[in-house]
């Protein structure tokens, strides 16, 4: 008898289980969320070549000058203030001192917080509770109303208010360095190294930091947002960044008093705190579902 075509073997049992590979790709949100961040970073980093004018610059022919698609002119493209000075110019400065007192705030916050919890589950016992008790009292405090009584009573100096923030949030970090440095050390590679002997400083920031990093990161551009806002909502009322220097909510604090003559004073500073929390907030969503192993 003639043979019929010959058949195709019969897949194998593991290639029928496996599920095809997926490609990984990154949401057209966070892609938005990642260029305006590089997009900041990168004005932060070059403002002094970008801005156009020094930010403290005045002329008082041009006060309250609308910007360019207001009828303005080009030589001003985001307008001018009360007092004449380039909004443009003001604003880029302004975003760099926002960025850089929220990530000094943020990365202080992160180490305080990191080294307590630490602390807290290599001592365990008395060393635990006072920990955790300041945790606690940390998270029941209005942190913005402590942060107006300090500044109101020693001043408002740029390194204060940086120290001041370093304080926010850092109970968040101290509760999950806390839980998972215990988690760790009652596993098989922190004992191991413990008992060859090494000093609680090599196995905590050696071992166990590198493996729990990728926690702590996501937890850091949750609070970088809160800080950014905090930092503004304090400027806005007069206690935050004082001038000369200026910062985005220096910028929206001063331009309230203008809002129905020159709103873009109050405008484009409001837009880049906006769009900016916004942006930090999306990333670190995705990052947390990303590095969350209960999601794979």
């Amino acid at each position: 008898m003639p043979e019929g075509p010959m058949q195709p073997p019969p897949p194998s049992p593991a290639a029928v289980a496996r599920p095809p590979a997926r490609r990984a790709s990154l949401p057209p949100l966070v892609w938005f969320a990642c260029g305006w961040i590089g997009l900041m970073l990168t004005v932060a980093i070059l403002a002094d070549l970008l801005a156009p004018y020094t930010y403290t610059a005045m002329d008082l022919r041009n006060r309250l000058s609308p910007p360019a698609f207001m009828a303005g002119t080009w030589s001003h493209p985001l307008g001018t203030d009360e007092l004449g000075r380039d909004v443009l110019s003001r604003l880029i400065v302004s975003i760099r001192l926002s960025l850089t007192i929220a990530f000094g705030a943020t990365l202080l916050s992160a180490t305080i917080g990191t080294t307590l919890g630490f602390l807290a589950a290599h001592f365990r016992g008395w060393a635990e509770q006072i920990v955790m008790a300041l945790a606690d009292f940390q998270a029941a405090m209005p942190f913005l109303i402590l942060a107006l009584s300090v500044l109101a009573f020693f001043g408002n100096a740029l390194g204060l208010l940086v120290l001041l923030l370093g304080l926010h949030g850092w109970e968040r970090y101290a509760r999950i360095a806390r839980g998972l440095a215990i988690s760790a050390g009652s596993q098989g590679y922190a004992a191991a190294v413990r008992q060859l002997g090494a000093s609680p400083m090599r196995i905590y920031g050696r071992h166990v930091l590198p493996n729990i990093a990728s926690t702590l990161i996501v937890s850091m551009t949750l609070v970088f947002p809160e800080v950014i806002l905090l930092e503004s909502g304090l400027s806005f009322l007069g206690l935050g960044v004082q001038p000369p220097d200026t910062s985005l909510g220096n910028m929206v604090g001063y331009g309230r008093e203008y809002l129905t003559r020159a709103p873009w004073i109050l405008l484009f500073p409001a837009v880049a705190i906006s769009i900016t929390t916004f942006a930090v907030s999306a990333v670190g969503d995705w990052l947390r579902d990303r590095l969350d192993p209960t999601l794979r």
